[in-house]
């Protein structure tokens, strides 16, 4: 008699310990998720308030005055605004070259071993205290750069921080550039000498614009980190509770230098009926800028990457 095998089915869903383990691990990724998306609507909602209040109240004429004093009612957003796009257009001055280079020759020239122990330092310098700069700002930068320069400077100018947030921008901008340039794959640069080209062309027609949308990636996250500075505007550019101007080579302030000179050491602010809550016009303008720029630099990378 011809004997017939059957196929018997194989349980092919897997271990129920393993199952239960990836529902976890699941359950608290999406956790996390939903966590930092709640604390953000939280921090919009604690802003939109009391800058809807101000926005309602304030006299539209206070918003275009001689200066920045809310503690006196007068809330020129020329002026700070004005200074944030001074010290950060410095800033980028400052960062986007030097930055570019030690990407391109971390990428394109450095060796390995060169680049295992530089990589790491430049990474390192990224997280420099602001603080620390800005005491680089006031005894090096200003007396021995902006005062040599333009001898009738005084010791606190929205130059000398402009330059201090540069050099605290360039590891920033430096590192995610060298990781996108590092990533454009190696048969581009064989193919280029092949052709002919020399290590410059190669790098600057060839591999800098395959990595183009990193690299403009970089630059934004760089101005966003300029524009969010603090501590070395505070300390470089003479920010007190008010400015009158935001001339490069005189003293000045940023919104967030603004924000920090007049909240310090206080959950209330006095001065004028609206002084508390001017705080959190600008912090909700600044959130709509860094914003903003964070949407610009998505669509940005989501056109001209090129995948490889």
């Amino acid at each position: 008699m011809e004997r017939r095998l059957i196929a018997t089915p194989i349980d092919l869903s897997g271990s129920p310990a393993r199952h239960r383990r990836e529902r976890l691990v699941r359950g608290v990724f999406f956790g996390a998720a939903a966590f930092s998306v709640v604390i953000s609507a939280a921090i919009v909602l604690s802003l939109a308030g009391r800058a809807v209040s101000f926005a309602i109240h304030v006299d539209p004429g206070a918003l275009w005055t001689d200066g920045w004093s809310p503690r006196r009612g007068q809330y020129d957003l020329r002026t700070i605004v004005g200074g944030t796009l001074v010290v950060t257009a410095i800033a980028m001055l400052v960062a986007t070259p030097l930055g570019l280079g030690a990407a391109i020759y971390l990428s394109e020239y450095a060796g390995p071993r060169a680049r295992r122990r530089l990589k790491p330092i430049i990474e390192i310098l990224a997280g420099i205290p602001s603080v620390v700069m800005g005491f680089f700002a006031l005894s090096v930068v200003a007396p021995d750069l902006v005062q040599r320069l333009w001898a009738s400077a005084p010791l606190f100018t929205l130059t000398a921080a402009g330059i201090a947030v540069g050099i605290l921008v360039t590891p920033l901008v430096a590192s995610i550039t060298e990781d996108a340039m590092h990533a454009v794959p190696g048969a581009l640069r064989e193919a280029s000498v092949g052709l002919g080209a020399h290590r410059m062309t190669t790098s600057l027609r060839v591999v800098f614009p395959a990595a183009l949308s990193g690299i403009v990636a970089a630059l934004i996250i760089g101005i966003s980190r300029a524009i969010g500075e603090t501590m070395v505007v505070a300390m470089a550019a003479g920010g007190t509770g008010s400015a009158q101007g935001f001339a490069s080579l005189e003293p000045g302030q940023t919104m967030t230098a603004a924000m920090a000179s007049l909240a310090t050491g206080s959950d209330q602010v006095k001065g004028a009926a609206l002084t508390f809550e001017a705080l959190f016009f600008v912090g909700m303008l600044l959130f709509l800028i860094t914003f903003a720029l964070n949407v610009v630099s998505e669509r940005f990378v989501r056109r001209y990457r090129n995948r490889y």
